[in-house]
């Protein structure tokens, strides 16, 4: 089995290196597909109930859908080979008759017909060499009415200038039919417009090829799946006479982006209709149609950089527009899609120089909204409701240059009401300028609304202002720009001695830092990380230990040195196996497993108490160094040693019997020795 998978994938690659082309490369997958039924068959992608067909591409052939629909596996002739009764396969190939013979044995008789009626067939039965995009039966089905009764109701004239426009007076293969191309057609040489995707599908016109490469005596056959019509208009001509689009008309006019839509070029236009326009709140459309450049960037969101057709579509693309954002351009069934949503109405307006897609909504980039508005648009509602009920809606929605530190909305925890305090925090998530997160630097220091000065953490894999990190990419509105961060902002209220002294769970700590004599430096304006022990921690040592270690100052001071680093580590900054230099002189190992910092196996309790001069992360155990050699794969989460979590609980034998803390110990003792000799 896997020396048949492997051979299946070497021929793979080999198809794709010689192929000329997209559709010659998923022509040649869907022989190879295919080819376990008997020579020449294809494999094809039918969408479950309908009769569209397509040759399969690696993608499709593994997710068994087109367009987010099912499809089912059928097989059949490939291109220019038939049956033979009782053999396997499509041994034979089909023999050459002429075009108008052909097109009776490719699906094409309709126009057979009509070419019939029209005094046609002399020519496709004669000399020449031409090709003929012949559209199929159902093509002709689907016409509207009126347009077929117009055509066949003077046969000599209408029908035979319809067709002709399908005919180009030269062999065409799918090969030579090259992306962004045209051919003169034998209507007027008039010309008809050639796209070959990236995907395989190859358009003329934006009707599909569904069975190219149909060889004649005197030519070649595309048969294409709608009738197709001269192209004389630019985008712009189609967009002046159609009422629908008058409101566009008239933004395209005052973004002076009409001589663009004049020129040559293969765009796509996502042309928002009256109605688009229509649903817009008054005061947004105002807004961006009185400023020339959000207005600008408005209508550059829906241009696409080359041509698509509707048909080009088999499953969603990240497609580059004129603003320079991407736009998601799928399918749903049917349905052409943008960003998700089915709100393309009418599709494949063609141009001289684009296609044309109408659409019932309007689109509105990024850069051309306020700072509420990418708020809106963002999965942080709560912090949304927040700055509007703290009165901040005149900074969110006028031109301040201004950076909203906007916190995911599990970041909230518990009832969110409106307080003066509330109210003060909210306005230190704002900055004072726009910036961006690619400019941002470490120890960088950033003025809110509020009067607060915020810092900067550059981490390895985070970027982290105070105590809240990025986690998601920049919006950059209008004026002002968006991070989106993952905590509420806890700006600090003092220094580390500050912090702890207001915090009734360090007591003991506070106590064991004034013994130790420690005060002093932790006043100092250094950058500290302060694993700190809580009153729980002590309380979980044997009561002689504790009273050993709180009447032996020096001994106290290498315990705390230990929970004590000169570097500023929030818990944005951990990853698994974070190495952290104490003062002591040892390393503590961190890491991280379900959002909860490990120092040394132990569970920071609380992480980012923010100061002034450092950071707090309290801990309910006091720190031990880990075992040597120690397993660093269980070094940040729970699964340690039974003697690390006999540790954690306050079930050691002390200090004293623990070789590796006194080693610890013994080592700060040497060094103080040392010192005052």
């Amino acid at each position: 089995m896997k020396v048949c998978a492997l051979a299946l994938g070497l021929a793979l690659v080999l198809t794709v290196c010689v192929a000329r082309s997209p559709f010659q490369a998923v022509l040649q997958h869907s022989r190879i597909r295919g080819r376990t039924h008997g020579p020449n068959v294809c494999a094809m992608q039918q969408i479950r109930g309908t009769s569209k067909k397509y040759f399969t591409n690696c993608k499709q052939w593994y997710h068994r859908k087109i367009c987010g629909k099912p499809t089912v596996i059928t097989y059949e002739c490939c291109p220019g080979y038939e049956k033979i009764p009782g053999e396997k396969g499509c041994p034979a190939a089909l023999p050459l008759v002429n075009i108008y013979s052909t097109l009776g044995v490719v699906g094409a008789s309709t126009t057979q017909m009509y070419s019939d009626r029209a005094q046609l067939r002399d020519e496709i039965e004669g000399p020449g060499s031409f090709t003929f995009f012949a559209p199929s039966n159902k093509a002709w089905e689907s016409l509207p009415t009126e347009i077929l009764d117009a055509l066949v109701s003077n046969v000599n004239i209408e029908l035979l200038n319809a067709l002709h426009y399908h005919m180009v007076n030269r062999r065409l293969t799918s090969e030579e039919l090259k992306h962004g191309s045209t051919f003169s057609s034998m209507y007027q040489d008039a010309p008809v417009h050639i796209h070959h995707y990236s995907n395989g599908i190859v358009t003329v016109n934006c009707a599909r090829l569904v069975k190219p490469d149909q060889h004649a005596t005197n030519g070649i056959v595309h048969v294409v799946d709608r009738v197709i019509t001269a192209i004389s208009n630019n985008m712009q001509s189609i967009i002046d006479i159609d009422e629908d689009l008058e409101t566009l008309r008239t933004a395209f006019a005052a973004a002076g982006l009409t001589t663009m839509l004049e020129s040559e070029g293969h765009y796509t236009v996502f042309a928002p209709t009256n109605d688009a326009f229509e649903k817009i709140p008054r005061e947004t459309l105002n807004r961006i149609l009185g400023d020339p450049i959000a207005l600008k960037d408005l209508l550059n969101y829906h241009i696409l950089k080359n041509m698509h057709c509707a048909e080009s579509i088999v499953s969603g693309t990240p497609m580059e527009t004129l603003q320079g954002t991407m736009l998601e351009v799928g399918c749903d069934g049917d349905d052409m899609t943008l960003n998700g949503k089915a709100i393309i109405t009418k599709t494949d307006q063609l141009a001289t120089n684009g296609v044309i897609h109408y659409i019932g909504e309007l689109l509105i980039p990024d850069s051309a909204k306020t700072l509420l508005e990418l708020a809106e648009s963002s999965s942080v509602s709560t912090a949304t409701r927040m700055f509007v009920e703290a009165g901040l809606t005149p900074h969110l929605t006028g031109s301040e240059a201004l950076t909203m530190l906007a916190p995911l909305n599990d970041a909230f925890k518990g009832s969110m009401t409106m307080t003066p305090s509330m109210r003060k925090l909210m306005s230190n998530h704002i900055l004072k300028e726009q910036l961006s997160s690619k400019s941002l630097y470490h120890g960088q220091e950033l003025e809110t609304l509020g009067g607060l000065k915020l810092r900067v953490f550059v981490y390895r894999k985070n970027l982290c202002i105070e105590n809240a990190c990025i986690a998601a990419h920049d919006k950059v509105g209008r004026y002002a720009t968006m991070f989106t961060v993952d905590k509420v902002l806890t700006p600090p209220m003092g220094n580390i001695m500050d912090v702890l002294k207001a915090d009734d769970r360090f007591i003991t700590l506070v106590n064991a830092i004034q013994t130790a004599g420690m005060t002093e430096l932790l006043n100092q304006q250094k950058v500290f990380t302060f694993f700190a022990p809580t009153d729980d921690a002590f309380n979980a040592m044997p009561q002689d230990e504790r009273n050993r270690l709180m009447r032996d100052p020096q001994q106290l001071s290498g315990v705390l040195k230990y929970h004590l680093g000169e570097s500023m580590l929030v818990s944005g900054g951990v990853s698994s196996h974070t190495r952290f230099q104490t003062l002591e002189g040892e390393k503590l190992e961190l890491g991280l497993r379900n959002y909860t910092v490990y120092v040394n196996k132990i569970p920071v309790a609380e992480a980012d108490l923010m100061a002034t001069n450092g950071i707090i992360h309290a801990v309910n155990s006091i720190i031990r160094p880990l075992p040597p050699k120690v397993d660093r794969e269980q070094s940040d989460g729970p699964a340690a040693p039974l003697r690390a979590i006999a540790a954690s609980r306050g079930d050691s034998r002390g200090f004293r019997n623990d070789d590796l803390f006194h080693k610890v110990l013994n080592s700060h003792s040497s060094k103080m020795i040392s010192r005052r000799q």
